[in-house]
């Protein structure tokens, strides 16, 4: 089976759509011939795509200036083109609906082969903020649509997503349920995981950690925690916060932190390997995750592995895999709720670690599972496509036989 991965984003960037794609490759490449399409990032030496156990193949991009990410041009770029027309793939999948997942899509249309599509995102959110006029913003979301509905089959990363792109968005490809994993394992030792965590960001043995993982980006509602850790400490609330990663917004987060006098609280710890993540996961007591943007981050999934609940607004599409009370804690959508929300799993430790313990055991799920299921799909896929062609090919062969020929003159 060769299999072919199609993203318009791709490392050194990190995200979650991106590491769902690489542990999708790594473990497929393990069963059969796997290939990466995505666009070049502009500086980026492209021999390090060689420490990949799959192919990488790259197209030509423009930056996007105030943007995290670059716009990809495949069809203008033949070196992209021809190994894509040389790759004989078996099966398309797209995780991203524009250029390079446009590219796959007619891939597999014109060499009849089946297309899968992952729906990992609240697309619609992203052209309102991008193009304000809603006959722009209906053009786009038209468009986009039209990408997954020439698919043969669409996979959402959760329940919510399922309805919002078919209730909403006008979905009409067949459409499942694939949820997402972690390649994280549980740390061994919690103790020396803790005490890693407090050496190197100086924080004290006794000192209540939370913490948010991700693209430091006010559209994950990052300054909302903010605020919200503010009342906390006018509460009397001791603690420390951990934002780790990097993203366009860590000068105005730097800045709301400070207009805030959070400083002491606040730790800004930049990028961290996943051995790293899985440490500071270990340490902090919650997870504070407010995002209305997110469709079904993987932080949440990394956050469980560990035994550490999520903290989730109330109707984010994001927390539709949780029960609250049980294995993670939702908030009503004000700071005030969520501060409360924080607070009062801080006063009763029993229900604490009876949610930590659910976490764990209801939410983890890890990348192996999960690709096994991927690939069976696939081949189901690919049969139930060869099928179809055969069928469209006898029918095609019964109409020549048997219905008259409605082009032929008539007396």
């Amino acid at each position: 089976m060769k299999v072919g991965l199609f993203i318009d984003t791709f490392y050194p960037m990190v995200d979650g759509v991106i590491k769902v794609v690489d542990n999708y490759a790594r473990r497929l490449a393990k069963k059969c011939e796997v290939a990466v399409f995505c666009p070049d990032i502009k500086g980026y030496d492209k021999t390090e795509d060689t420490k990949y156990p799959y192919r990488i193949f790259r197209c030509s991009s423009l930056p996007i200036p105030g943007a995290d990410y670059s716009l990809p041009l495949p069809l203008a770029d033949p070196a992209f083109n021809l190994p894509l027309i040389k790759s004989g793939l078996d099966i398309v999948h797209i995780h991203s609906p524009f250029a390079v997942g446009m590219a796959g899509t007619l891939y597999a249309k014109m060499h009849q082969v089946p297309a899968v599509a992952t729906l990992h995102s609240q697309y619609r959110q992203d052209f309102e903020r991008s193009f304000k006029l809603e006959p722009t913003i209906k053009m786009a979301m038209n468009t986009l649509m039209m990408t997954f509905n020439s698919c043969d089959e669409c996979w959402a990363v959760n329940p919510a997503i399922k309805e919002l792109y078919v209730d909403e968005y006008g979905l009409a490809a067949p459409c499942k349920v694939m949820l997402n994993a972690t390649d994280h394992i549980q740390v061994d030792d919690p103790a020396a995981a803790a005490e890693r965590v407090n050496r190197r960001l100086g924080i004290a043995p006794e000192e209540t950690v939370f913490l948010f993982v991700g693209r430091i980006n006010f559209l994950k509602n990052i300054d909302f925690t903010v605020r919200s850790l503010r009342l906390l400490k006018d509460r009397g609330v001791s603690f420390k916060m951990i934002f780790a990663g990097q993203g366009q917004d860590e000068d105005k987060l730097s800045a709301l932190v400070a207009s805030l006098g959070l400083e002491k609280e606040v730790i800004m710890a930049g990028l961290n390997n996943r051995e790293q993540l899985q440490d500071l996961y270990s340490r902090a007591k919650l997870l504070l995750f407010p995002s209305m943007y997110d469709a079904n981050s993987l932080v949440q999934i990394e956050a469980a592995c560990q035994g550490t609940p999520t903290v989730f607004l109330r109707g984010s599409r994001t927390s539709a895999t949780v029960t609250d009370g049980v294995n993670a804690l939702m908030s009503d959508p004000t700071e005030e709720a969520f501060a409360d929300t924080v607070e009062s799993i801080l006063a009763d430790e029993g229900r604490y670690r009876r949610i930590c313990a659910a976490a764990r055991e209801q939410l983890y799920l890890d990348w192996d599972t999960v690709v096994d299921s991927v690939y069976n799909k696939y081949q189901e896929l690919i049969s139930a496509k060869k099928e179809q062609i055969k069928h469209n090919r006898l029918e095609n062969r019964l109409k020549q036989a048997f219905l008259p020929d409605v082009d032929a003159p008539t007396d």
